[in-house]
């Protein structure tokens, strides 16, 4: 049996915040504001795989009102879900993020964004698509706002 989810997420950037996309630290002149790291793409790729089994959304497992989330990797999150994924008796086929934002350029951290959350989700690379886009400067991230990052995941049960 298949199951498919999505997820959606929006951080606003500001100074004196490390920017950590895909579970990579991004050079850049200003980070995600969060009560975690902010990682908005695996924020995104928390909700898809919980969505996918409709196991509720990233606040239900980890709100922002519990101080044991403050400032924590968001790489550990995606390790807790994707360990309810296997408790549940379902494996990642693959899934796919699209980051959005005017900047920085993601393409030279694309490879190794995919290999760390490969790694986090102990799947296979080729099983992780990441990809990044511009809003051709309208909106929030067009203005340089903000970052949001959208994700599907494919789960199987075989």
């Amino acid at each position: 049996m298949f199951r498919i989810g999505q997820g959606y997420d929006v951080h606003r950037l500001v100074e004196e915040r490390d920017l950590w996309i895909c579970g990579v630290k991004v050079p850049h002149t200003h980070g995600l504001l969060g009560h975690s790291d902010a990682d908005v793409a695996i924020h995104a790729l928390c909700d898809a795989l919980l969505g996918a089994l409709a196991l509720g959304d990233i606040g239900k497992h980890f709100p922002d009102s519990d101080p044991k989330y403050k400032g924590i990797d968001s790489k550990i999150l995606l390790s807790h879900v994707m360990e309810l994924i296997r408790n549940q008796g379902y494996s990642l086929c693959n899934c796919d993020i699209t980051i959005c934002a005017e900047a920085p350029k993601f393409r030279p951290y694309i490879d190794e964004m995919r290999q760390t959350l490969a790694t986090v989700m102990d799947v296979k690379v080729d099983c992780v698509s990441v990809k990044a886009t511009t809003t051709e400067k309208l909106g929030f991230t067009g203005r340089r706002e903000g970052i949001s990052a959208m994700a599907v995941a494919l789960l199987s049960n075989d």
